[in-house]
């Protein structure tokens, strides 16, 4: 695994492909720590900034995070719990106010659900801890 210079794709990018798929192989596996930024500088031969935007990109699709002093670690796959939406309720996807991610405690990447109940009540939820169910038809 190589990283091309004259490519058109920005190397950053190209580093966050490579570590992509060593984490969806299972080369990675939830909880691993990614190899330091100094690791992948020597490795790939790129500059720090490039592995910090790449490492940036894969926080923002939510396959790593990163505590600072500690670097970043493949996510743990989150158990969802199902939520059933009620008839006539409606959901929206979005990403979280700061306040949310916070108080939510949330990844970097990590959306929300808004489940909006027919009667006028909405739930926020952590998008990547539930699984939607709609009512048995009955």
């Amino acid at each position: 695994m190589t990283i091309d210079p004259r490519s058109h794709t920005p190397v950053y990018v190209q580093l966050a492909d490579l570590l992509r798929q060593r984490i969806e192989s299972g080369e990675f596996g939830p909880g691993t720590t990614l190899p330091s930024e100094t690791r992948l500088t020597q490795e790939y031969g790129i500059g720090r900034e490039a592995v910090r935007m790449a490492t940036s990109l894969l926080r923002s699709e939510g396959l790593v995070s990163t505590v600072r002093g500690h670097g970043s670690h493949v996510r743990e796959t989150p158990v969802r719990r199902p939520v059933e939406v009620p008839a006539g309720g409606t959901v929206v996807a979005r990403m979280p106010t700061g306040a949310e991610r916070r108080s939510m405690q949330l990844d970097e990447g990590v959306p929300v659900l808004e489940i909006r109940h027919p009667e006028g009540a909405t739930e926020v939820l952590a998008g990547d801890q539930v699984e939607l169910t709609r009512p048995a038809a009955g």
